[in-house]
């Protein structure tokens, strides 16, 4: 595919580059090599239904959902400024 000095203007236009006289027809053979190996690519036959290469049929494994504190506060709390009784004290606020 052959693109002419007028589109390879109107293309530097739209993306904002600066292209001078002497470049307009190297750039057109370069977006004309582009365009090619675009139309190969469109070429490529492919499934329509291609499976997804991370998905697994399989459902993941879960663990119950259970609250608890952990089992180690005394680790927790070792390096708190201020507790009272396994719990961290702060300073109040809102009056």
């Amino acid at each position: 595919m052959a693109i002419d000095r007028q589109t390879v203007k109107k293309i530097a236009m739209l993306a904002k580059i600066r292209v001078s006289e002497d470049e307009l027809n190297s750039f057109g053979q370069e977006l004309g090599q582009i365009m090619k190996w675009i139309e190969q690519l469109q070429e490529i036959k492919i499934l329509q239904d291609m499976p997804d290469m991370n998905s697994i049929q399989s459902p993941l494994p879960r663990r119950a959902d259970e609250v608890n504190d952990g089992g180690y506060p005394e680790k927790i709390l070792a390096n708190a400024p201020d507790k009272m009784h396994d719990f961290f004290c702060v300073p109040k606020v809102v009056e």
